[in-house]
């Protein structure tokens, strides 16, 4: 055998490894979240109405850029809060540089003219992007707790009501609540996206939380105590995902996170894939930015739990697993050769079918979670089935992306922050094909989705030429997920 085929399998066998340990962290945190379940963890809080001072004042930061389909829906669903107008502040933090920031000022007037404390503020030059525009919004902000939220997000009118009284202790730093999806039966595409956040919205942050590992503000729908923001050195754009930043800045401080699993808010999937796409790409490449900027802080830090270090480690490396994914997938077309043509390698072969027990973990840890969002019984383990399979899919045709911002983030080259664009299907805005915020021209990446399909479509041919199906269902997947991303990118273009 060649030098080359022993570095195939060399690198197979490593990546398979460290993706079956990643299985393991990510089991350890569903027995964290059966526990909690089982024990009926809850958190202790507080009744604002005894609280001598009153109400504390909240401010609500609403950062936006070029926002024109969903401003009018955010600030009349913003308006809608119940809490006192005279403990309350809003500011609209607009970076916007289109039609869409004259139009924001006409709904901020509207809000005014109802007697809420509303703040319009605008930044001509985008220093530090979101993160810049909360910093500068924070730094005249009258509130005690500083709530967030994104554009697309729709907050319920007693948002303010049921996290309040989490900060039961000085030392709490932030309450972050559950997303759920208004447009998640909307397509295919939306379907997966939210079984997938669905996950981290229950088991990874419950098993984290549970356990007082580190967690993360998601970036909207979480509420801060300022003074941890400013302890923590404030918002920073040194990466595209200033919310995980901030989050492992604080904590290592000693702030503690609360999630809440129960306290939901409602936001829009994106519905292209132009716009899932970009949204992955921020945050794949930001947390890969992050695990450079904090692991080292994370293992220097001596009163964290070496336990609470290891999931750290896999909570910053999330991402980094697409890279392993893709790299097995290019592989494992030449290892159905290797496997082939090599008898003598027939016992490693045996052994590498230990590693399905990887795709098993993560059969049971979805099960778990799609139980509890969406149901259980025969009919829906169907389903949850098929679901699965179109995730598992789709999440591998995502890995050629999403390995380039993995790859980005890990070398520490810069670039400006992607919005994701928004629809609001919800009012009126149904001609998805007319958002002008989408890019109008096919990507490099989507035409190297098209070519893998390609590729994959030839090991399905070899599997038939070799007498060998062990790779078929992998191969058919990745076909379907890299086609799927191919034709949806090809389907959105004019």
């Amino acid at each position: 055998m060649t030098a080359l085929i022993y570095s195939i399998i060399i690198v197979y066998t490593l990546i398979a490894a460290i993706l079956f340990l990643y299985a393991c962290a990510q089991l350890n945190l569903l027995f964290n979240y059966l526990k909690s379940k089982k024990t009926k963890l809850t958190h202790s809080k507080i009744d604002l109405n005894t609280l001598k001072k009153g109400y504390p004042r909240v401010t609500i930061q609403l950062p936006v850029f070029n926002e024109f389909y969903v401003m009018k829906a955010l600030l009349e669903n913003i308006g809608k809060i119940d809490y006192p107008k005279d403990r309350l502040e809003i500011q609209v933090l607009d970076d916007s540089t289109d039609e869409s920031y004259e139009l924001t000022k006409t709904y901020v007037s509207q809000l005014k003219d109802r007697g809420f404390d509303i703040k319009h503020l605008h930044r001509t030059i985008r220093e530090g992007f979101k993160a810049g525009a909360l910093k500068e919004g924070l730094s005249s902000a009258t509130g005690d707790f500083i709530a967030i939220f994104d554009a697309d997000f729709l907050p319920k009118s007693n948002w303010l009501l049921e996290t309040l009284p989490y900060f039961y202790a000085d030392n709490i730093g932030v309450i972050q609540t559950r997303w759920t999806h208004i447009n998640r039966d909307y397509s295919l595409l939306t379907k997966v996206q939210a079984f997938m956040l669905d996950a981290h919205f229950t088991i990874e942050q419950v098993g984290r939380n549970s356990k007082n590992h580190f967690i993360n503000f998601n970036g909207t729908a979480g509420i801060w105590r300022k003074s941890c923001i400013l302890d923590a050195g404030n918002w920073n754009g040194d990466t595209l995902t200033e919310d995980l930043d901030l989050s492992y800045r604080a904590q290592l401080k000693n702030w503690k996170f609360i999630f809440l699993e129960d306290v939901e808010t409602l936001a829009e999937l994106p519905v292209v894939i132009a716009a899932a796409k970009s949204q992955q790409f921020r945050w794949n490449k930001g947390a890969a930015e992050n695990f450079r900027k904090n692991i080292k802080r994370l293992y220097q830090n001596k009163n964290i739990a070496a336990i609470t270090k290891i999931h750290g480690t896999f909570h910053l490396l999330n991402s980094s697993m697409f890279l392993g994914v893709f790299i097995i997938a290019l592989l494992s077309v030449p290892m159905l050769y290797i496997k082939t043509q090599y008898p003598i390698l027939q016992g490693y072969f045996v052994v590498m079918v230990f590693f399905v027990i990887t795709t098993l973990i993560f059969l049971l840890y979805y099960w778990v979670m799609y139980k509890k969002v969406y149901g259980k019984g025969l009919v829906h383990f169907i389903r949850f089935i098929g679901l699965f399979l179109a995730f598992f899919s789709i999440a591998v045709g995502l890995s050629l992306h999403n390995t380039w911002a993995v790859l980005e983030g890990h070398l520490g080259k810069k670039s400006d922050f992607i919005r994701t664009p928004k629809f609001n299907l919800t009012s009126g805005f149904n001609s998805i094909l007319e958002n002008k915020y989408l890019a109008k021209n096919i990507s490099a990446t989507s035409v190297a989705e098209g070519i893998l399909m390609l590729y994959f479509s030839f090991g399905i041919y070899s599997a038939f030429k070799l007498g060998d199906f062990g790779f078929t269902l992998f191969h058919l997947m990745l076909v379907f997920g890299f086609g799927y991303l191919f034709f949806q990118s090809l389907m959105t273009k004019r």
